[in-house]
């Protein structure tokens, strides 16, 4: 990340981590401005997607910092606000289309008498905290020019599940003088960290370049497979699907593959533990998305490595672990991508999560590793998280996500802590109301993330 944190509220060019370290030096404590004031224009009137019930008001903007956003205002709005903080990330600039989109996936709130605003982000990268900032300038803009919610419930879905862990911990009581969140909706979360949700991603491509030996080719320069892509590379999605279809044959029918492809392929699934379905999304994550964060936020130099790491599962595993590619991540890479990127763990308000247990791209194991990461950071005791055993990674199904927000509304308003039993035998009512879909497993437990994501050695 570039760590040039620049909330609209902040009226000088302070950054926010400059105003968290001078509150320890006079004695006393440092408040940032409350967003609900910050100068920003009001929304205009627009035309909602067709999915949003009939007589809700949308509304649209650009904010001070160039992210688009939209909002929409149900007719019986129950008086809850949903602030949504987006998946991905985008690596392209910003448009409004995207918070269309977002509405659009998530018209079950609106139907479900709740208030939506979401914000595109001022740019596109990974980039955790400058997200989180441009959600909480959201909050303002409603707060300030729509209306004033009982309860503001942050949710975030996938990469945007850490952008509201985050946000949760940077703006409080404390930092802005209101309670902004009232809870915490997480689903379908990359909820490892930075640090630690894309180590496997690593492993992907020094597997598949020892299997492959064509991303970069030998006739190609070469470069540190943990950047990604070095600066002076450009590379779209399609140049990397003609390198693993050249090698893989991915995008053939199985029965039309080679033996050997099909033993790679194995290999893969095997050593890296995700099917053969996401093999090239996530090939394409390990390439432009690690460029990404090497070139543009932790200057040239990457946070991830595996030295130490052990790869299992495939035929000859001695030899897979001597010839595949080592790195060591780089120490002071490895500290920015982690103040930006990590959860600490310290989130004042309650938090209720869900996954769908056999999700691909954000794994359940994450889940593990934010438990342990709430519990050291002390917030152990204001989470609850959920499982299901249906969905996709996108969106699971619409009677899961009024099921969440009843339950978590709840924990805020009376202090009962929800319970999966209870959440799973509350979504079973809901199905007469938002349709079948319900699938939650009281019972499951992930494993650890080191049980799929072979440990490693990491900068101290």
């Amino acid at each position: 990340m570039n760590f040039n944190l620049r909330p609209s509220h902040i009226s000088s060019g302070i950054s926010l981590l400059a105003l968290f370290s001078l509150a320890g030096c006079g004695g006393g404590s440092v408040m940032l401005q409350g967003p609900s004031t910050s100068v920003e224009a009001a929304p205009v009137a627009t035309v909602c997607p067709s999915d949003i019930p009939a007589g809700t008001t949308c509304m649209s903007g650009k904010d001070s910092q160039g992210a688009y956003y939209m909002i929409a205002k149900p007719a019986k709005w129950n008086g809850t606000l949903v602030l949504h903080a987006h998946g991905g990330p985008d690596l392209s600039a910003p448009g409004p289309d995207r918070a269309s989109e977002d509405l659009t996936r998530w018209s079950i709130m609106v139907k479900a008498g709740y208030a939506w605003a979401g914000s595109t982000y001022r740019q596109g990268g990974v980039e955790v905290r400058a997200a989180a900032e441009d959600t909480e300038r959201l909050r303002g803009i409603f707060r300030k020019h729509v209306a004033q919610p009982s309860r503001t419930i942050l949710h975030g879905q996938s990469w945007g599940a850490g952008v509201a862990a985050k946000g949760a911990e940077m703006f409080t009581e404390q930092t802005v003088g209101e309670r902004p969140y009232d809870g915490v909706l997480l689903t379908s979360g990359v909820l490892g960290g930075g640090t630690q949700s894309y180590d496997f991603r690593t492993d992907l491509r020094v597997v598949y370049q020892y299997l492959c030996a064509n991303h970069p080719r030998p006739s190609e320069t070469q470069y540190a497979l943990n950047l990604g892509l070095p600066a002076s590379i450009t590379m779209k999605q399609a140049d990397v699907a003609l390198r693993v279809n050249e090698c893989l044959a991915l995008n053939k029918p199985a029965a039309e593959r080679t033996a050997e492809q099909k033993a790679k392929i194995q290999t893969i699934v095997n050593v890296i533990k995700i099917p053969e379905s996401v093999i090239q999304s996530h090939l394409n994550w390990g390439t432009m998305h690690f460029q990404d964060i090497s070139v543009k936020r932790t200057g040239g130099a990457s946070p991830f490595g595996n030295e130490g790491a052990v790869y299992t599962g495939s035929a000859d595993d001695a030899a897979l672990n001597a010839g595949v590619l080592r790195y060591r991540a780089d120490p002071a890479a490895y500290k920015k991508f982690a103040d930006d990127a990590d959860p600490t763990g310290k989130i004042p308000v309650p938090v209720l999560s869900t996954k769908w247990i056999s999700d691909p791209t954000a794994f359940s194991e994450l889940d593990a590793r934010f438990r342990t990461v709430m519990n050291q950071g002390g917030s152990g005791d204001r989470l609850v998280q959920t499982f299901t055993t249906k969905g996709t990674h996108s969106f699971i199904s619409d009677p899961t996500y009024p099921t969440l927000m009843t339950a978590l509304l709840n924990w805020v308003d009376t202090g009962t802590k929800p319970t999966p039993a209870g959440i799973s035998t509350a979504c079973t009512a809901n199905e007469t109301t938002y349709g079948e879909g319900c699938s939650f497993d009281s019972a499951y437990t992930p494993a650890p993330l080191d049980a799929r994501v072979p440990a490693r050695q990491r900068p101290q």
